[in-house]
């Protein structure tokens, strides 16, 4: 009798689904027709075109992440430590919303002095973030929840990524000149002309250091008069620092862009990555950072952080936090990562003398002096558009169009083929 009952039910139901309406499944159908494929990242599209490149001679020279002077990826001896440690440790609980405290304590300390007042009399809201895009992401939303008449200035050129970033934020975008393409150099003049011309208590978006693409930056003494001008105009300074360590070989030195503002008695916000100085691309570590009037204003400010994260990823991964928060606690370790950290950074100056010479000696008319001037991961080339395409199309050399180099990519081994074809697309 229940089986019978079961077939006539099934038949039923059977029969409802056949009974739909063509108009309905013309409707349900129809829900996304609209949408089209997406342009390609641009710097993606360059990895993606040269794994399908079969020629045994491809170099990759437009990826932003450190390899090795036989062209691998590399993980740090003190990463390898600190999972050895963590691995049967720890549990897999949710962090809190605003992430480790250990680990915000520790970089807190990176980016602001390990005997900073402002850590002492807690005026930094901060919170754990997905790497530096997660945190720039966060503090564009907090910008536009908060100050939202605001407007963000953002240096020409920079990462392709911070556009992307205030753009799905909805904040304003303006931009203040940076590079200065015939010198190859810093239009210093020009950018503090629109500090001074852009209208007071401004947002501005600064490079801490290694600035991506062009491995130009302000002087020490540069830095001080911009700080100056910024108080003079009331200016917001928000500091994107990916490259802390990694650009001179001191974490230190890389940090005193910051160091200057905080000096001069500025309220900045930063944001601060670990994918380049600890080689942690994949685990999404980083940390936002606000400098407060008080500690009441700081616990105010992390709490809309907190809240702004919640509906976006609720919890920050955890595994990324231990790494770095052991590292960074441990004197053994973090000397161990102060070695490593350097040991990269002197790869990349030695990949730009070695560049730089072997292009004078083929007897380039062009100046290269700017390839060992730039600091940090990548050396923007002044190359045309035209002569990039053409070191792709015949000499298999793939970056991106802006003529950006990733010194990353260039070894002791592709170095002469890379040189022998830039001399070859550039000769007049």
């Amino acid at each position: 009798m229940a089986m019978a009952i079961g077939m006539k039910l099934a038949g039923r139901a059977g029969g409802a689904a056949m009974a739909t309406p063509p108009a309905t499944i013309r409707s349900i159908s129809s829900w996304w027709r609209n949408v089209e494929p997406a342009a390609k990242d641009p710097i993606l599209g360059v990895t993606e075109a040269f794994l399908a490149d079969r020629s045994p001679d491809k170099v990759n020279v437009g990826v932003g992440a450190y390899r090795d002077d036989n062209g691998k990826p590399v993980v740090l001896d003190c990463v390898r430590e600190a999972e050895r440690r963590i691995v049967g440790n720890q549990n897999m609980e949710y962090l809190p919303m605003g992430g480790s405290l250990k680990f915000i304590e520790e970089t807190l300390k990176l980016a602001y002095g390990s005997e900073s007042e402002f850590i002492k009399e807690k005026r930094i809201a901060a919170v754990q973030a997905l790497s530096g895009t997660g945190a720039c992401r966060l503090f564009a939303d907090f910008q536009r929840r908060f100050r939202a008449n605001s407007q963000i200035y953002i240096p020409v050129p920079t990462w392709s990524n911070h556009h992307n970033i205030w753009r799905d934020a909805q904040v304003p975008q303006r931009t203040f000149r940076y590079y200065h393409p015939e010198s190859r150099g810093l239009d210093f003049s020009s950018l503090l002309e629109d500090v001074k011309n852009t209208p007071s208590g401004s947002f501005f978006l600064l490079h801490a250091c290694a600035h991506n693409p062009t491995g130009v930056d302000p002087t020490e003494e540069q830095w001080r008069e911009i700080s100056n001008q910024f108080k003079v105009k009331n200016h917001f300074a928000f500091f994107d620092m990916a490259y802390q360590g990694f650009a001179s070989g001191d974490p230190e030195r890389d940090a005193k862009a910051i160091r200057i503002f905080l000096e001069d008695g500025h309220l900045i916000g930063c944001a601060q990555s670990y994918a380049k100085n600890m080689g942690l691309y994949g685990q999404r570590i980083g940390c936002l950072s606000i400098l407060c009037e008080d500690e009441l204003q700081a616990v105010a400010v992390k709490s809309q952080l907190q809240q702004i994260a919640r509906p976006m990823y609720s919890n920050p991964p955890v595994h990324g936090a231990l790494l770095v928060s052991t590292i960074l606690g441990d004197p053994e370790l973090k000397t161990l990562w102060l070695k490593e950290v350097k040991g990269m950074a002197d790869r990349i100056i030695g990949m730009r003398t070695t560049l730089r010479e072997r292009l004078e000696k083929l007897g380039s008319s062009i100046s290269w002096e700017h390839i060992t001037n730039q600091i940090g991961m990548f050396c923007f080339s002044g190359m045309t558009p035209e002569q990039v395409d053409r070191l792709t199309n015949e000499f298999h050399i793939y970056m991106t169009r802006n003529g950006r180099i990733s010194m990353a990519g260039v070894t002791t081994g592709n170095v002469d083929y890379l040189a022998g074809a830039i001399h070859e697309v550039t000769k007049s």
